[in-house]
């Protein structure tokens, strides 16, 4: 602990304290203590005994034409990220946790105004120079001013940044009430300065960039698919974040059209790991002879991640949707009881939070010391917020049978001044409510279309459109739709992050987060609550009253979710004996050679 200095000011005398220090550290916890101590050697999910070797194959949708992920331009190649590395490496099994990956150690104050990570003396970029303080100085500067409009946000309580000694980095920070800016800085990922000089670091490129990561880019077809092979000499290999990850030798990206091309893909052997997000597909499109065979295995894999909030995403900056009430009367229109039981084969639940499967949703009615936080913005926010529990509107499940909602929704929008005139629905302005539903994948269709449906019925016209992955990202980062299918993922300590979601700075920010365009003071100081919260009881209490705000003002018709991994993979993979309760960690897998050749010699044999 640092001492105490004595100031003598006038005639009076008084002691003057600098924030309190614990010196460094292997590692930093957002709330408590970490989970592994300073002698750790790996974590708990991972094998250190795991096979190094082999090549994975997986799949990647749409096309890509840029290897700089960090820039708006362009749409950046699947695992792109695994080329470079940040400061600190997150755990899987903690809240939120970070430990020393590019930096050995970290040094925050009790207030936590400033941190300095001491870079690793052997840490290295592909080309074999060492990363250094200047490096770390330069990735955050240019990231806040030329990278994707995300970073600028996130990284905005950065005020400098700043060498200390041989090999360390000061991060000193504007904001004094954010706790989470020390664990933000450590995940700047880290460019090298000498290979970005000369360069123009706004400009898309298909040229393998310099990293530092286990990865380094490998073969490339723009489009159509992208090799990263493992980096014999990687600098890394054996500091404790990374023993028995990354385990294997190559890993390829193969591009397809859309998801129902890639499971065929999958079946016909032409990749040999899948993620499934279609409930109709695990239930249906697996019944085939290599899964009854044991050469393709069907695992559901639970876990305690917090699912966020997948929607029907309102665009508020459209007039049409600019009265809460509308918003509100079209989500009755939409039949989840109906959808889950006839497309999805009951394998969801319905989302009633932003912080959904997780201690952060809100529930019930708000207890005391939500009501602390909520009482000031009583007549700011909708009554409901205190008087009822959000739960979406909800049908008994035949798809006949929507009265009840239909009811209620033509009562809201008769409040916002709306009419029906020859089964079409008027807004006071003399013009027919209609709106677009904008989607990337076809698969999207079968929800979208019974949806727009029942909206028909109401005098209401959705039209439906599908376009291709490049159109699709550029109309999301303009704001150029009505409605999209969105997912605001969460995790376990909200922060920084939230800003970029639903606050009024970056509403107009190409680029941004806030796909919904909220633009609400009060929503703005509860999100700075969240991320100045003190301590885990008070950020539970305060994540919690900012769900009821975003969720009675019906910003969003909400979706569905699901508490585990449902995953198929040739099996030729094995395993860590423990899944860690926050992720999949995929990169802890490897290949078996002995059942690596079993399939090998099966499928010669077919």
């Amino acid at each position: 602990m640092q001492r105490f200095f004595i100031a003598i000011l006038t005639a009076a005398a008084f002691l003057s304290a600098t924030p309190a220090t614990a010196g460094p550290e292997h590692a930093i916890a957002m709330h408590g203590a970490p989970k592994y101590g300073p002698g750790f050697k790996h974590f708990d999910y991972a094998n250190p005994n795991a096979t190094k070797g082999g090549e994975v194959r997986l799949a990647a949708i749409g096309t890509y034409d840029n290897l700089n992920p960090y820039i708006l331009k362009g749409i950046s190649a699947a695992g792109s990220g695994q080329v470079f590395e940040t400061l600190m490496e997150s755990s899987e099994d903690e809240a939120f946790t970070e430990y020393g990956l590019l930096a050995e150690a970290i040094e925050t104050p009790d207030d936590r105004s400033w941190v300095i990570f001491t870079l690793r003396k052997e840490a290295r970029w592909h080309d074999g120079k060492p990363v250094t303080p200047g490096d770390v100085i330069f990735s955050a500067n240019i990231l806040k001013t030329k990278g994707h409009p995300f970073y600028r946000a996130y990284y905005a309580a950065i005020d400098k940044v700043t060498q200390v000694g041989e090999r360390g980095v000061k991060f000193t920070f504007s904001d004094t009430t954010n706790r989470e800016l020390p664990l933000i800085a450590g995940q700047i990922p880290i460019l090298p300065k000498h290979y970005w000089q000369g360069r123009d670091f706004t400009k898309t490129t298909l040229e393998p960039p310099l990293g530092s990561g286990p990865y380094k880019v490998g073969k490339v077809e723009a489009g159509r698919s992208i090799t990263y092979e493992r980096v014999k000499d990687y600098w890394g290999a054996n500091i404790p974040v990374n023993t028995g990850r990354n385990n294997f030798d190559v890993i390829t990206y193969d591009y397809y059209r859309d998801g129902t091309v890639a499971l065929e893909a999958l079946k016909s052997n032409n990749y040999d790991f899948r993620q499934e997000n279609i409930s109709k597909n695990w239930a249906t499109a697996y019944d085939i002879p290599q899964i009854r065979d044991g050469w393709i295995k069907k695992v559901n894999i639970r876990n305690e991640q917090p699912t966020g909030m997948q929607a029907f995403v309102f665009n508020t900056r459209r007039a049409q949707f600019t009265d809460p009430r509308v918003r509100q009367a079209i989500g009755y229109l939409f039949d989840f009881e109906w959808t889950n039981k006839t497309l999805f084969y009951g394998q969801y639940t319905r989302t009633n939070s932003y912080f959904s499967n997780s201690e952060l949703a809100s529930s019930g009615l708000p207890g005391k010391a939500e009501l602390e936080i909520l009482e000031p913005f009583r007549g700011k926010i909708p009554d409901e917020v205190f008087t009822k529990e959000y739960i979406a509107p909800a049908t008994d499940g035949s798809g006949s049978n929507i009265r009840n909602n239909q009811r209620a929704a033509f009562r809201l929008l008769k409040q916002a001044g709306y009419t029906f005139k020859d089964a079409v629905m008027v807004a006071p302005d003399g013009k027919p409510l209609t709106f677009e539903i904008l989607l990337s994948q076809p698969t999207w269709e079968r929800i979208s279309l019974p949806f727009a449906k029942n909206l028909k019925k109401l005098g209401i016209t959705a039209k439906v459109r599908t376009v291709d992955a490049a159109q699709y990202q550029k109309r999301i980062e303009a704001f150029e739709f009505d409605m999209v299918v969105d997912v605001f993922g969460q995790s376990l300590s909200p922060g920084n992050e939230q800003r970029d979601m639903w606050t009024s700075e970056v509403a107009d920010t190409t680029g941004s987060r806030n796909t919904i365009g909220v633009k609400d003071t009060v929503v703005d100081e509860l999100v700075d609550m969240v991320i100045s919260a003190p301590d885990r009881e008070s950020l539970i209490v305060r994540a919690r009253a900012l769900d009821r705000v975003l969720l009675w003002g019906h910003y969003v018709v909400p979706h569905w979710h699901i508490q585990s991994f449902r995953v198929a993979y040739w099996n030729k993979f094995g395993r860590p004996a423990t899944t860690p309760k926050y992720g999949l960690c995929f990169n802890c897998w490897w290949v078996d050679d002995k059942l690596d050749a079993a399939l090998k010699a099966h499928q010669g044999d077919s």
